[in-house]
């Protein structure tokens, strides 16, 4: 099959068309688009008067203020600029997880996210790029605008090798110095980490004026814990396996994950980064439409 086929649901497409994703901070850059630049030039839309000091530049004076206030001022324009989106995409073991009822593992539901956001990014004429990484960077594919980009990130995501221990801290940070240009840095994992780690290295991101979505992809059995018959748990990243008793283990199970869930949900609220949970039992066009809805209505522009 080929990777567009694969990643790219007709549904799903035809469920975000007209939803576009918008930059909720200022971005830079200056190539024609549907975000502002915080760089102000002579051109496009008028922003501010600024006062004219030695040396600027005589064309742009505003006489008319001139006449009214016997003061030199120039006129200021906002220029408008492209998005760069940046996906991290966790292949992980632990991201190969898929319980015998569910359609598609996490890696794959999140490579199907990921197709889809990439997809909407570059028709909106946004660039983007893709991260896969584990312990390490395993793929970094730059961000480009280029349509014909979007085979690029499918080759990526279908040829990123990984399977080993999840190493987040490290790599965000690695990652938050090599992204100079300010963007939308969107994460799509099962942040099957150590808390503290993983959001020294998101705040990094915020650190250098990255706007963070974790896309918090789980599988229903992590979030439910539905099992009843004693079962033998396969051991991921380097974890051994064990047999247990799951209802004995269940309430036990269910608080230690609700209560790793509300750490991070606080993170994100006080460090201003979106989390958006992704159930791999769930209609991944219904979550990403509602979520770029509900966004596009808080957050776009005036």
């Amino acid at each position: 099959m080929l990777p567009a086929a694969r990643y790219l649901d007709p549904q799903l497409l035809a469920a975000l068309h007209g939803l576009p994703l918008r930059a909720r901070l200022i971005v830079e850059g200056y190539v024609s688009g549907v975000h502002r630049s915080p760089f102000h030039g002579f051109s496009i839309e008028f922003a501010e008067h600024r006062e004219y000091t030695p040396g600027d530049d005589l064309r742009y004076l505003d006489w008319k203020v001139f006449g009214r206030t016997d003061k030199f001022y120039l006129k200021q324009f906002e220029e408008e600029t492209n998005l760069v989106c940046y996906l991290l995409l966790d292949v992980s073991e632990s991201m190969t997880y898929r319980n015998p009822a569910a359609r598609l593992s996490k890696l794959e539901y999140a490579q199907s996210a990921a197709a889809a956001l990439a997809y909407l990014i570059l028709h909106q004429q946004d660039s983007a790029g893709l991260v896969a990484f584990d312990d390490e960077i395993r793929k970094l594919v730059r961000p480009s605008g280029n349509p014909s980009h979007l085979n690029e990130l499918f080759h990526a995501m279908e040829h990123s090798p990984g399977g080993r221990k999840t190493a987040m801290g490290p790599i965000f940070h690695d990652l938050a110095e090599r992204f100079k240009k300010r963007g939308i840095v969107i994460v799509l994992s099962d942040l099957f980490d150590d808390v503290d780690g993983l959001t020294a290295g998101l705040k990094h991101f915020r650190h250098r004026r990255h706007e963070v979505i974790l896309m918090h992809v789980l599988d229903p059995a992590e979030l439910d814990f539905p099992f009843q018959r004693t079962t033998l748990f396969r051991g991921l990243e380097r974890h051994p396996e064990a047999l247990v008793e799951p209802r004995a283990l269940r309430k036990a199970y269910l608080a230690e994950f609700n209560a790793y869930l509300r750490r991070l949900k606080t993170a994100c609220r006080r460090h201003r980064m979106d989390y958006v949970l992704l159930r791999t039992d769930q209609s991944l066009e219904v979550v990403l439409s509602t979520y770029l809805a509900s966004r596009t209505r808080q957050f776009a522009p005036p």
